[in-house]
């Protein structure tokens, strides 16, 4: 594996390696909630993004766009624009969380046990 393969593999997070093994093992169970299509990210996927995140906090979403790096750049700019951090991207999947310390514990991925 090349050195640029393994940057774009990894997230760049603050969260430790412990974390984020435990992130992904919530999200393992996970279906994609948002779904992402040709016309990219329109205001009303960024609400249904914006909207998912505070109401579970970890979430799937699934990208059907073109090429690799356009993929990449979408889930730059979707983390970016909703304040989420990158949990992992497998294929057309991403995983994105953003703590809500007043989340429903009825619907929170990370309060409830799934």
């Amino acid at each position: 594996m090349t050195t640029m393969e393994s940057e774009r593999k990894t997230p760049k997070t603050s969260l430790s390696n412990t974390v984020l093994r435990q992130y992904r093992a919530i999200a393992h169970k996970l279906n994609p909630v948002v779904r992402i299509g040709g016309n990219g990210l329109s205001p009303n996927v960024l609400a249904e993004v914006d909207r998912a995140l505070g109401d579970h906090e970890l979430i799937k979403i699934k990208i059907a766009v073109g090429d690799r790096q356009l993929r990449d750049n979408l889930i730059d700019q979707l983390c970016q624009t909703s304040r989420a951090e990158l949990v992992q991207r497998i294929g057309n999947t991403a995983t994105l969380l953003r703590r809500n310390p007043q989340a429903d514990p009825r619907k929170s991925n990370l309060q409830r046990t799934l």
